[in-house]
């Protein structure tokens, strides 16, 4: 298995049928396969080579596409760079990932100096934007135009392909090790669940950095269907696209489903084109997928539960469990998908009967390589070929997995995973913040928000305005309390760890999911 696989075929098949569009940019499959391999040719010439790490920041383009195309065309190593990040979360994922070039649009181009004056391993600035050329840089378009096409090299099985920045308990990014055979392997697995069949016309609103779309793309490349690319979701945008595209399948985290089904203008909308939705990345109540089905009757749902660290699918739950809403199997995951092993285990891993609650591992060529510089993390995520995944939750009798809680303090807030302590780093550097302790507390638009526990020092004050502005400063604005609490204590156990189980309580007692 290999990414650039699905690019080959089509290219073999269906040369003049049209891959990519992007704003005014059509370009058939004959067109991309020269762009990546001249690409891939002009990156050579700059260095970049099997296993080089390039680090990509730009919103969705089709030539995020090429950029992954032609690296993984050289056997080169991306590092798809969170673009909500700021500039020193970016650095420190470029330092340590060893990264010798980066990709990057307008939007981005402001951060070069910053960050190329933090990462000293940085050589090559390539502009994939179409404004004006930063300093230094060398541009998307004449790379090309200047550059003859290589071979594609070949790379591919278990050749690293990309290294992920997940969070991480430490208040560290983790890189995750994901290679060709991760990925593919979860994308042949989500089309046997019958996901983007022949025809497939989807598109690209999920930020492309992210795995949930890395499987609308690679599901797309290894079905050779349409990619459609949307730089920026908003739902006015999502419904001029679908109406111009004829748009048949999206995939969207909850966050963005809820947007779109509850703008006002889209049930005045032409948006019959849709027949499949695919969700994930976070929970989505049964109210909202109500209201998506009535919204849209036409359209299939397909759910998908998952980690970076399983190339994003573990479960899936299928259309017809949507439809026949059979027992209360829409507030599962779903069931192992083909090419997965998904087990309830104890601390001790001995497998749980059913319905009793345990950690959920799971096992097959989906699972990382491992952590990037992280051995002990990997040795303690990785035990016996299994990954642990901290979530916990049960399995019933047909198999059908239900998410319960988390081992970790991780928060999913719109699909983004976010770590308590990497926030909590950040409140206590305010000088008002004596101790604190962050939590998840549910929202309905994006599933789980930031939530600050707080014991200030003796006189200080400090406004939930105020905190943020500060904690942004450090961290991505995603990442920051959008509601604190002032308590005179943190509650806490003999051996003095904070129990936030009793600070989550008074927002998660009564609901149906612990994870929101």
């Amino acid at each position: 298995m290999q990414f650039t696989q699905g690019l080959h075929r089509a290219v073999q098949q269906q040369p003049n049928a049209i891959a990519t569009v992007c704003k005014d940019r059509r370009r058939t499959f004959r067109e991309l396969h020269d762009r990546v391999a001249k690409l891939a040719g002009g990156m050579q010439r700059l260095g970049i080579a099997r296993g080089t790490r390039v680090c990509i920041l730009s919103l969705n383009s089709d030539r995020y596409l090429e950029s992954y195309l032609a690296l993984a065309w050289l056997g080169a190593v991306v590092n798809p760079a969170n673009f909500r990040w700021s500039a020193p979360e970016v650095i420190y994922s470029m330092n340590d990932s060893d990264c010798l070039a980066l990709i990057v649009d307008d939007q981005f181009a402001p951060m070069c100096e910053a960050i190329k004056a933090g990462t000293p391993g940085l050589k090559q600035v390539i502009f994939s934007g179409d404004g004006a050329l930063p300093a230094a840089a060398i541009g998307f378009e004449a790379l090309i135009e200047r550059s003859e096409p290589v071979a594609d090299i070949g790379a591919g099985g278990n050749d690293l392909f990309g290294v992920f920045y997940t969070g991480g308990t430490t208040g560290k990014p983790k890189g995750v090790m994901l290679s060709h055979l991760n990925v593919c392997s979860s994308g042949l697995s989500l089309l046997g669940e019958g996901a983007l069949p022949e025809g497939a016309i989807g598109l690209h609103a999920a930020p492309m950095f992210h795995l949930a779309d890395m499987m609308l793309t690679t599901c797309l490349l290894l079905r050779g269907g349409r990619h459609i690319v949307l730089p920026v979701f908003r739902p006015d945008f999502l419904l001029d696209i679908i109406e111009a595209e004829k748009i048949s399948d999206l995939l969207l985290v909850p966050a963005m489903l809820q947007a779109f089904v509850d703008f006002p203008a889209t049930k005045n909308r032409d948006i019959t084109s849709i027949q499949r939705i695919m969700y994930g990345a976070s929970p989505a109540s049964e109210a909202l997928l109500d209201r998506t089905q009535a919204a849209m009757p036409g359209a299939s749902l397909m759910q998908v539960y998952g980690m970076t660290e399983m190339s994003a699918v573990m479960t899936a739950l299928p259309p017809s469990d949507h439809a026949s809403r059979t027992g209360n199997r829409l507030r599962s995951g779903g069931r192992a998908s083909y090419h997965v092993q998904v087990r309830i285990v104890d601390e001790h891993d001995v497998e749980l009967p059913r319905g009793q609650v345990g950690e959920i591992i799971a096992k097959g060529p989906n699972v990382m390589i491992g952590y990037l510089n992280k051995p002990e993390a990997t040795a303690e995520a990785l035990k016996n070929g299994w990954m642990h995944t901290g979530d916990m939750g049960t399995m019933d009798d047909a198999g059908y997995v239900f998410i319960v809680d988390r081992l970790k303090d991780m928060i999913i807030s719109g699909g983004e995973n976010i770590y308590s302590v990497e926030v909590e780093n950040a409140v206590s550097k305010h000088p008002a913040v004596a101790a604190v302790a962050v939590i998840g507390i549910p929202d309905a638009a994006m599933g789980e928000m930031v939530h600050a526990a707080l014991v200030l020092k003796a006189g200080a004050t400090v406004t939930q305005e105020e905190l943020y502005a500060h904690c942004k400063t450090l961290i991505a604005g995603y990442k920051c309390p959008r509601s604190i609490e002032i308590r005179e204590t943190l509650p806490v156990s003999g051996a003095g760890k904070v129990l936030k189980t009793e600070l989550r309580k008074p927002y998660w007692d009564g609901r149906d999911r612990a994870v929101g």
